[in-house]
């Protein structure tokens, strides 16, 4: 861990199931700017509809449409442009939402795994929907831990929840979402212009097999 960093402390994990789900409409062929498109303006209607209707339902808290703002352009990284994340009770929960009327590319139900802070959807501003792949979910796991505090004291980030899927055959070891403090370009820019960010996190991710895939967006 590189000098000043200063160990991080985990809030306890939050009992809520969620239901993570993508779709790719229109996103950028090439440029990691994601531009206006009456397609995807016609999807997110869609969603936002059928997220007020899903909150009617006595076992979801919450459910949250986003549109991409930034994606990267990362070889086989995950292109989707409009997400949803929904919330219940509990994971057992889950099983009540009606997840076919979403017509999504990717569906995944899960668990918190750890959480700093609390990520407020209520709350305007950019969001990060981060996809890990991993040999070792496992052992990935411990590895995004050491890198947290990290991503706290360099880039300010204050909050986190770490995503598990429930199903063995999710595409991801897991997916964390976050707050960011400010815009999109300014959260990627605090990591690339940082020496540690080259010498500490990637190698961190590369040694293990780890390959982080983000999604920037904000509330629909």
């Amino acid at each position: 861990m590189p000098k000043g960093i200063p160990p991080i402390r985990f809030t306890d994990p939050s009992p809520r199931g969620y239901l993570y789900a993508c779709a790719t409409v229109d996103p950028p062929a090439r440029a990691p700017f994601v531009r206006r498109s009456a397609r995807r303006e016609q999807v997110l209607a869609q969603w936002r509809a059928l997220a007020q209707h899903l909150t009617e339902q006595n076992e979801v808290v919450s459910a949250t449409v986003y549109e991409a703002v930034l994606i990267p352009p990362i070889k086989d990284g995950p292109r989707h442009d409009v997400l949803m994340l929904l919330q219940t009770g509990t994971p057992e929960q889950l099983a009540a939402v009606p997840v076919e009327k979403l017509q999504a590319d990717l569906v995944m139900p899960a668990r918190n795994l750890r959480r700093i802070g609390d990520t407020d959807a209520t709350t305007r501003g950019t969001f990060l929907f981060n996809h890990f792949t991993a040999p070792d979910p496992d052992a990935a796991v411990a590895i995004w831990e050491g890198l947290a505090g990290w991503y706290t004291a360099k880039t300010g980030v204050d909050n986190s929840t770490l995503l598990g899927p429930i199903e063995q055959d999710a595409p991801y070891a897991f997916v964390n979402h976050a707050r960011l403090p400010g815009t999109a370009l300014t959260f990627l820019l605090g990591q690339l212009l940082r020496p540690t960010f080259h010498g500490f996190v990637r190698p961190a991710l590369k040694d293990h097999g780890m390959v982080a895939m983000p999604i920037l967006c904000r509330p629909a």
